[in-house]
Order: C-alpha cells, then sequence, then structure tokens
C-alpha cells in the first residue's frame, strides 16, 4: 500500500512494508495483555476454554482461505480469460511449465549453485500448489524483462535434476549419447570460428561414414537462449528412429552476436556439408548427401532464412565465394518448419492480401478454426449481440454488397485481428517475450527494413524464391501466437508454386491436362487447442511424441521419394574427389548452358559482393555485449546495409531521423523504456 500511498511502485517499499508490519504486532503481542484488549477479553478467555491451539490455529487457515476466495463464494469474481483458450492436457501441461518459469526465476539470484538448485525445485513444488501466485509472478516478471530472465527459463531443461527427470521419462531412442562437434568455416568467408553443433546418431563412427543421408536441425530459443541439449527429446527420436545423423547447431546468441551472425554460422554449415559432401560432420565423402532443414520457433526463422539464401542466386550473398560461380549451391531436399517465427514486423490488423490466403475455398476446412477464433474477437466483446452463421461470414468477408440484384458496390471486409494480438494472454510466449526477442536479435545499433528484409522476416520473400522453395512441412498449434505466420506462409508458397505450374503450362512445360496439387509442394499440421512449443515440454504433454513422430515420417518419405525419383548417389566427379564444386571446365560450361536454356537473357552484373560480417557504428563498445566479427576482404573492404535482402531500404537513404517539435523526443524516451535493461542481467527496483 505504501508503493501506492507515493505513487512509486516499487519492491522495497513493499519489503519495508511488511518489516514494519511485522514489527508492530510483535510490539503488540510482548505489551499488552495475552487476551487482547478490554472490548475482547471475555471472548478470548472463553475462546480458549473451548478450542485447543492446534483448533485455533486451523480454523485461522480456514477463516482466513475464506477472505481471501470471499468473491468466488458470492459470485462476483472476475471471468477467467483461458477457460476455453486450450484443450486440458495443453493446459496441464502450462501448468506445469508456469509453476518452473516461477521457481526458477525466484531462485535465480541464490549462491552457491548447490543451493540454487535445491530452491528451484522446492520453489516449483510451492507454484504447483500456488498455482495463481505463480500466474501472478510470471506475469510480473514478464512485464519486465531481460535477457537474463530468458535464458534462465530457457535454459531450464539443462539443469541437473530437469535432465534426470526427463531423461527417465523419455522413451530410449539412441544407444549412443549425442556427440558435440564442430564444422570448419568456408575457406574464403569472413568469419574464422568454426560452427559448434551436436551430432545425433545411433551408431559408431564407422557405420555414421557410410550414411549419404542427414537432418540439419536448427534449435528455437528466441534467438538468445537454448542449445541443441535443451531439444533432446526430438532430436533423439528423430535420429532413433531414422537411423541417419541428425545435426543440431548451436548457433551464437544475441544480443552478443546480433542479426546476422547466427544466420550467417548456419549457412556456412550447410555450404560445407555440401562443398565437403558431408566430410565436415563424419561421412565419408564418396556420395553427395542429401539433406533436409529443420527449425522450430526462433530456429524456423533461421531455417526458412538460410533457404531463401541459398536460393537467392541474384543476391550479393550468392557470389561471395568465388571458386563455385559455375556451379549453384543445391536447396535441401525439403523444409521442416515447426511453429515458425517468420514475422518481425508486428502489426495489430490482418491485411486483405493476407485474408485472402487463409479464405481461399481450398483452404476453408484447414484454416476454419483460425477464421472463426478471429470472428469471436468482436463476438466476445458484445455476448449480447447475436452472431451470423458461417455462411453469411463468408458473404461478408468474401462477397460485396449487391443492391437491386445487379450492381456491385464495394466490398466491405471485417476487421481480423493478428494471431500475435488475439492470443496476447498466452501462457508460453507473450508480447513482452516476442518485443524483447526482437530487439535483442536485431542489436542494439540497427533498424532494419522490416518491409523488405526477407532474412529477417522470411513472410516477406519474393514470390520468385518462394516459387523455387522445396517442399514445405509446417506444425503449428491453432492458439500459437504465431499461428499467422503458418498459415501465410503456406498460403503464399501455395500461390507461388501455383503461379509457376500456369507458367510451365503456357510455356508446354507441363501437360495441359495437368492439375496443380499443392500437396506436393506444402502440407500444413495445425494442432487444435495447442499453442508454441508444445515439443518442447513433451514429458508434461504426451500427445507432443504423435507430432515428433509425424516430422520424422515427413523426413522419411522425402528422402525415400528422393532414393526412388533419381539415380544412386555418385561418386565424387572431382579431380581430386576433395570438394562438391570442384570439376572440369567443360562439365562446367555443359551445366551452365543447360541451366540458361529455360531462362530469359540475362545481363550479369559483375563485381558481387562478398559475405562479411556486419560490423556495427563505431560506437563505445560495453564489456560483454558485442562480439561480431571485423570486416576483411582481400578483394575490398565493404561495409553492407542492415538490409540482407540486397535492396536499398528507404530509411538508409535518412541522414537524420525526423523528431518532434519538441524538447522531449518521445520516441526515444518510449524505446529506452521498452529496450534500456533487456541486455542487463538485472533490473535495479525504483526507489
Amino acid at each position: 500500500m505504501i508503493d501506492h500511498i507515493l505513487g512509486r511502485p516499487s519492491t522495497r517499499f513493499r519489503k519495508w512494508q511488511v518489516f514494519t508490519v511485522v514489527l508492530f504486532w510483535s510490539f503488540y503481542l510482548s505489551k499488552f495483555s495475552r487476551h487482547g484488549p478490554p472490548g475482547v477479553q471475555r471472548l478470548s478467555r472463553w475462546l480458549s476454554s473451548r478450542f485447543t491451539m492446534h483448533q485455533a490455529l486451523v480454523a485461522s487457515g480456514v477463516a482466513l482461505y475464506v477472505s481471501r476466495n470471499f468473491a468466488r463464494v458470492v459470485g462476483l469474481e472476475s471471468p477467467e480469460p483461458l477457460a476455453n483458450l486450450y484443450d486440458r492436457s495443453f493446459f496441464r501441461a502450462t501448468w506445469i511449465t508456469t509453476a518452473l518459469d516461477a521457481g526458477w526465476w525466484t531462485a535465480m539470484h541464490l549462491r552457491p549453485k548447490w543451493l540454487r538448485h535445491s530452491c528451484e525445485i522446492i520453489f516449483t513444488v510451492y507454484y504447483l500448489v500456488c498455482a495463481e501466485q505463480a500466474d501472478e509472478l510470471v506475469k510480473r516478471v514478464r512485464g519486465d524483462l531481460n535477457v537474463q530472465h530468458l535464458r534462465v527459463s530457457w535454459n531450464k531443461p539443462n539443469s541437473p535434476v530437469l535432465r534426470w527427470v526427463t531423461g527417465l521419462m523419455r522413451p530410449k531412442f539412441m544407444k549412443y549419447p549425442p556427440r558435440p562437434i564442430t564444422i570448419p568455416r568456408p575457406k574464403n568467408s569472413d568469419y574464422r570460428e568454426a560452427v559448434a553443433a551436436w551430432l545425433y546418431f545411433d551408431g559408431p563412427m564407422s557405420d555414421l561414414a557410410e550414411q549419404h543421408q542427414l537432418v540439419l536441425d536448427i534449435p528455437g530459443g528466441g534467438f538468445v537462449a537454448m542449445d541443441p541439449r535443451c531439444h533432446d527429446d526430438k532430436l533423439m527420436a528423430w535420429a532413433g528412429k531414422l537411423g541417419i545423423p541428425v545435426i543440431a547447431l548451436d548457433y551464437k546468441k544475441a544480443p552478443e552476436y546480433p542479426y546476422p551472425h547466427a544466420l550467417n554460422e548456419c549457412y556456412d554449415a550447410y555450404f560445407q556439408m555440401v562443398a565437403t559432401r558431408g566430410r565436415c560432420v563424419g561421412l565419408s565423402g564418396e556420395h553427395a548427401p542429401k539433406i533436409i532443414i529443420s527449425g522450430d520457433s526462433a530456429g524456423g526463422n533461421l531455417a526458412f532464412s538460410t533457404v531463401l539464401m541459398i536460393l537467392d542466386d541474384q543476391s550479393p550473398y550468392s557470389g561471395w565465394d568465388s571458386s563455385r560461380q559455375a556451379q549453384s549451391l543445391p536447396p535441401p531436399e525439403a523444409v521442416v518448419g515447426i511453429y515458425p517465427a517468420l514475422e518481425m514486423n508486428i502489426g495489430n490488423w490482418m491485411t486483405d492480401e493476407q485474408l485472402s490466403l487463409l479464405r481461399r475455398p481450398e483452404r476453408r476446412t484447414e484454416n476454419k478454426r483460425i477464421m472463426d477464433r478471429k470472428s469471436q474477437d468482436f463476438r466476445k466483446l458484445t455476448p449480447n449481440t447475436p452472431g451470423n452463421s458461417d455462411d453469411e461470414d463468408d458473404d461478408h468477408m468474401t462477397n460485396g454488397v449487391r443492391s437491386n440484384g445487379q450492381r456491385r458496390s464495394k466490398q466491405y471486409t471485417r476487421l481480423a485481428m493478428s494471431s500475435m494480438i488475439s492470443y496476447f494472454n498466452d501462457r508460453i510466449i507473450s508480447p513482452e517475450m516476442l518485443r524483447a526477442m526482437i530487439v535483442l536479435y536485431v542489436g542494439e545499433y540497427r533498424r532494419p527494413d522490416f518491409a523488405t528484409d526477407y532474412l529477417l522476416s522470411p513472410l516477406r520473400a519474393p514470390e520468385a524464391l518462394l516459387a523455387r522453395f522445396p517442399k514445405t512441412f509446417l506444425l503449428c498449434g491453432e492458439r500459437d501466437p504465431l499461428v499467422d505466420d503458418t498459415a501465410i506462409f503456406a498460403g503464399r508458397l501455395r500461390q507461388a508454386h501455383k503461379q509457376e505450374f500456369t507458367r510451365r503450362q503456357e510455356l508446354g512445360l507441363e501437360n495441359e491436362d495437368a492439375v496443380f496439387d499443392d500437396k506436393k509442394h506444402v502440407q500444413v499440421v495445425l494442432v487444435n487447442g495447442v499453442s508454441h512449443g508444445f515439443l518442447q515440454f513433451v514429458s508434461v504433454f504426451p500427445r507432443g511424441w504423435q507430432y515428433v513422430h509425424a516430422c520424422s515420417r515427413w523426413m522419411r518419405d522425402v528422402f525415400e521419394k528422393a532414393e526412388v525419383g533419381h539415380e544412386p548417389p555418385s561418386s565424387v566427379a572431382s579431380n581430386n574427389g576433395e570438394d562438391y564444386f570442384s570439376h572440369s571446365k567443360a562439365r562446367s560450361r555443359r551445366t551452365s548452358e543447360a541451366s540458361n536454356d529455360g531462362r530469359p537473357l540475362e545481363i550479369q552484373v559483375p563485381g558481387r559482393l562478398r559475405m562479411t560480417s556486419i560490423s556495427s557504428p563505431t560506437t563505445k563498445k560495453k564489456s560483454g555485449t558485442s562480439h561480431i566479427g571485423r570486416l576483411h576482404s582481400s578483394r575490398s573492404k565493404v561495409t553492407r546495409s542492415s538490409n540482407m535482402s540486397g535492396r536499398k531500404s528507404p530509411s538508409d537513404t535518412m541522414h537524420f531521423l525526423s523528431r518532434l517539435a519538441s524538447t522531449e523526443d518521445l520516441v526515444g524516451r518510449r524505446m529506452d523504456r521498452v529496450t534500456g535493461n533487456l541486455g542487463q542481467e538485472s533490473r535495479s527496483n525504483g526507489d
């Protein structure tokens, strides 16, 4: 109460308030009569003769409990916003994960380690019983997040007790433990530090050399936390079920290594696997390996951005390695995206173009529950207003208003909020957490153009690249704040592939009677009643195992079709058998001529930029906040703009920002409040 009277919410005031109350009543008990003031002494003596101390304590506890829940007893409690948000099994799982977060955050500042690890479990058990206190604590912490909070919460699977418990609950998929490995950088890369990774393979290294298929997984973790060992359930299941190696990258995390450092690591790792024919990860190198790229959450963003870098042969990135100009980097066999974060430009409302992708007749069944949920956003605000039927909704959404049965007037589209706003009270990922992740990933000194930078937001990729995308599998919960990213990206992929199919039919490259089948290019699974990260805690959400195995079946089908539809893996066709891009000049010319037969005449622009690490502007560096590599190139030193797509952002042409004609910069003050202490390990309390 003291902090409210002073108008300054502070944990310090509340601490002194507790001390004051305890001291006051201690003084009262020591100085006054044991039966209380004169007005209640008679009643106190009568009660003391009727109740024992144990009975009095129990009765006092019950009375306190009833007083705290008085509103519930008499029906005055506020509505429950989570009543129909999740299904029962997922809500039980979030109850446990919320208690874990609350316990870990409560004990995070304790030292030494043994005391902290012990208190984490004790506090978690307490918050499992006192679930509402856990919800309140988690809500308060998320309102004032910093990077340390995110890492404590998301790295907890690596704590000794949880690792032991989850290991007991996990089925035995592998006899061999995961192995740490490093993947060297390409020789022409400006980065020198090797890429760390973990190898999941159920077999000895001698058997690994005989493999010619592998999965390259990019784990999620909000770009700031979680190494591959936090994803052991999923990765061990894939490696055990498929019987092939799974390489999980342990890329560098923000804010120490902001965008695009992690993306370049992923690209370099894939490049080396192709260039060395898998020798960099233990394969024999006799055959070119078939690779599937997968990623979840933030790792899904990096996975799709990596594929876009591979496909974009017209961007400055494609020509950074002059030794392979005659042969392009082959794309992966398929991409598996698990609740990927594909849009960094958070918006409140969906555009007409985005809605049209969800409302296509052929996708009505798949996206029905998503659209129903968006319709309920308005109906929940006006519960007494009768709602339209499904047919009436479709008429208002897709058809214009007709007058006199003839003339078609202007089309009207009902507002539809984005999933991030619709599910802002999600128990797994909140808007505050998403905001913190984006700010930390982008970096302190960058202002990217979210509208054009499709390596930062793959949802913005041009259709020319989407039409060349390999087969894509998408898995997401329908109540996920990021579900719109999945649904819209799938719609854009279908649209791009269909337009490419139509173009090829017009050119006579496809049979006139052929019918476009979008399932050959995109498959989407939306899990009802489930939010974000459900493959991350399958120990408390057993239904998640069926989706882990579904992903492995997708991968197996892709590999089997690749074996059937293509010739057996050929031996290394190079001068010395050491490099995928080593080949004779005659073969290079034939490959180049064959690849150009189906393409229009192009004017080649010389002097492509090499891939370089991006340096921050010259500023006073803070210790421990930036480890971005310096630019160094044998050709020339080129400073690239923050727009990774190669297009020049309109903001890059401005030498200053137009500000309000006032002595106070309102935007600066607002962003300073939002981002000021995200990179700090702790935030001091207000006085």
